[in-house]
């Protein structure tokens, strides 16, 4: 069972609203995946309008329109790198410091056909795909989603920055680089996924102009974990 949806900013052009872990952005395939938050939204604000996604198990902040003139605005505005989002995550092990204050992964993404909807690397067939990240802080006694209190593993907290927005962009990076982020079904082994009970990313800073006043706009959502 999922919480529900928490809406930070309401006007008549966008919503921004606060996605917990394990929900849906838009309707899966099969009845049994119809609860999602675009569905949740629309039945509060009935023009509410996808704009961009979120993985079902990451959390955080989400932009929606509400009007179709919004939604091309800010389609175009996330394809010319305008909105700016950043995410935090807990992952395995001790990460080493970058040269320079900010590393940057430069690795291309593509689908995995076989396994769909995994992702990987791919230098022949991937497109370019490119996330800035930093350390916060080494994070040796977390206990928020461990799986076992009394003894969860090492981790490093990190803030992502993602340049491009390939699916699965961040998880599929942090793998490449070693540490994927804890409580990851997907692209974590077996151990490190059981190491937490969500996935423990989230979508914690969202920067944009507004599409019709022009304003600054800025939110941010501290994580749970």
């Amino acid at each position: 069972m999922t919480d529900s949806m928490h809406p930070l900013y309401i006007d008549d052009a966008l919503l921004v609203l606060d996605k917990p872990a394990g929900l849906l952005t838009v309707p899966g395939r099969g009845a049994d995946k119809q609860d999602c938050l675009a569905s949740r939204a629309q039945a509060v604000w009935p023009d509410a309008l996808v704009v961009h996604r979120l993985d079902q198990a990451t959390s955080g902040l989400l932009l929606m329109a509400r009007s179709k003139a919004v939604q091309r605005t800010l389609s175009d505005a996330f394809a010319q790198r305008l909105v700016h989002k950043r995410y935090l995550a807990l992952v395995h092990g001790t990460v080493a410091p970058p040269r320079t204050p900010w590393g940057q992964i430069d690795l291309p993404i593509a689908l995995d056909w076989p396994n769909r909807p995994l992702r990987v690397i791919d230098a022949e067939h991937g497109k370019s795909s490119c996330t800035r990240w930093r350390i916060l802080s080494p994070d040796p006694s977390w206990h928020a989603f461990a799986a076992n209190a009394h003894a969860p593993p090492t981790a490093t907290r990190l803030e992502l920055e993602p340049l491009t927005g390939r699916s699965h962009q961040l998880r599929v990076h942090l793998k490449a680089l070693g540490h994927p982020i804890l409580g990851d079904r997907l692209y974590a082994d077996a151990q490190q996924a059981q190491h937490a009970t969500r996935l423990l990313l989230h979508a914690w800073r969202l920067a944009l102009t507004h599409p019709v006043t022009g304003a600054a706009l800025l939110f941010e959502s501290p994580p749970p974990f």
